[in-house]
């Protein structure tokens, strides 16, 4: 509570208000999410905003900015502002940091591992076309070839976890799943020298769970996927490093939601 300076109390607080830029900004993102503004839909021009609103062009131009930088707007033909949705790799990219730079520990992703990635592979059971099931076919038979190439095993590991989010047909799990993989990514660059058989079990594992989705067997393909996660977790316990300890992020991990491989 504030104090007067006659040593009155008082419940009023600083106003505190937005630069106009951010107020611009909330104003067309507020269009955009309520679905008044839609995906492709052309935005108005600099000036028309500015007369529109209220404010200055540049106050405009430095909006605008912040909703290109959030991938709410992009320019298309001719320079025109089109409506946007972000990029599901944008985004990701963005969670990833932030799950580095708040120091998340295997423990802490492993944990939503076990939920998510039999629901996962539960889903892809049911739903899996014809072209994503080639695809992990595919992936199952490079792991198999190169199995002692370490990076290649962790990065075709990764490729087939985000092989089933999508055929899971299901967005949200895809857009959850991604920036996990990309910190387990992080953590398991020294697993399969340091616990050889590890890469053994992950061939295994995969070759089980790929069956069972091909076959359209939504039980086989639970179970197998939970069995490969908490093997998965067993295989850490055995190269030593503390679960609760947190994962320094890799480089190469951001290249791989950004790009979608690395």
């Amino acid at each position: 509570m504030a104090t007067t300076p006659e040593g009155r109390k008082s419940s009023l607080t600083n106003l505190r208000v937005e630069p106009g830029y951010k107020r611009v900004a909330a104003a067309i993102e507020e269009q955009i999410l309520n679905g008044q503004m839609t995906a492709g839909e052309v935005l108005p021009t600099e000036t028309e905003l500015s007369e529109i609103l209220g404010v200055h062009r540049s106050t405009v131009r430095e909006g605008i900015r912040a909703l290109e930088n959030a991938g709410l707007v992009q320019r298309g033909a001719g320079k025109r502002l089109r409506v946007s949705v972000p990029e599901m790799s944008a985004v990701s990219s963005v969670v990833t940091r932030a799950l580095g730079m708040k120091q998340v520990s295997f423990f802490e992703l492993w944990e939503m591992q076990m939920q998510l990635e039999p629901f996962a592979a539960k889903l892809a059971a049911e739903r899996i076309d014809p072209k994503i099931a080639q695809a992990l076919q595919d992936n199952v038979t490079a792991l198999r070839q190169n199995l002692y190439d370490d990076d290649f095993v962790i990065q075709n590991d990764i490729e087939f976890h985000q092989l089933i989010a999508q055929a899971a047909k299901n967005p949200v799990l895809s857009m959850s799943t991604a920036p996990i993989g990309a910190l387990l990514f992080s953590a398991t660059v020294n697993l399969y020298s340091q616990v050889n058989q590890a890469r053994h079990r992950l061939l295994a594992a995969h070759e089980f769970i790929l069956a069972a989705i091909v076959e359209k067997d939504i039980k086989a393909a639970e179970t197998w996927m939970t069995r490969h996660i908490k093997d998965f977790q067993r295989g850490y316990a055995m190269s030593g490093v503390d679960f609760h300890a947190p994962i320094p992020l890799d480089p190469r991990a951001l290249r791989f939601v950004e790009w979608g491989s690395f």
